[in-house]
């Protein structure tokens, strides 16, 4: 699957609107139809740059297999909603240490064979857990983000 965004291109920055400091707005994406045998769609968001290490800004499962996009600040009709390393559940924009190197933030779009079953606030554990053996495609869109 190709994964896109309208307001940013791969390995380029994203812009300020989507940081933590302007109030954790998700950007939009966008990707290409997924494989037949998927019947569920999962997003996760991740900073591998974090000093205290790889730090999650955004969970979804149960994405729908027919969706192919999410709006700026939307969260799809019938996706669960996970629980990021800020503490709260939906995105958490960018907000690296003043003064580091730009952070990569990848974001990946995995096509799992089975469902996930999971339930709101679950973790980035619960989700490696339930599609463990199940990805069967995947989609990855990397933005930059310093202060």
């Amino acid at each position: 699957m190709t994964l896109r965004s309208p307001a940013f291109n791969d390995h380029t920055e994203i812009p300020a609107e989507y940081s933590h400091a302007n109030g954790d707005l998700s950007p939009p994406l966008e990707w290409s139809e997924p494989p037949e045998d998927v019947v569920e769609l999962a997003l996760v968001c991740e900073d591998p740059d974090a000093p205290s290490g790889t730090f999650v800004h955004w969970l979804l499962a149960g994405i729908p297999p027919d969706t192919t996009e999410i709006a700026e600040g939307d969260t799809p009709t019938g996706a669960v909603v996970g629980r990021n390393d800020y503490g709260t559940p939906g995105y958490g924009g960018p907000h690296p240490p003043k003064g580091d190197e730009p952070h990569r933030y990848i974001f990946r779009l995995y096509g799992l064979s089975e469902p996930t079953n999971l339930e709101e606030g679950f973790s980035i554990e619960d989700l490696r857990d339930a599609e463990d053996g199940t990805v069967v495609a995947t989609g990855t869109l990397v933005g930059l983000y310093g202060r």
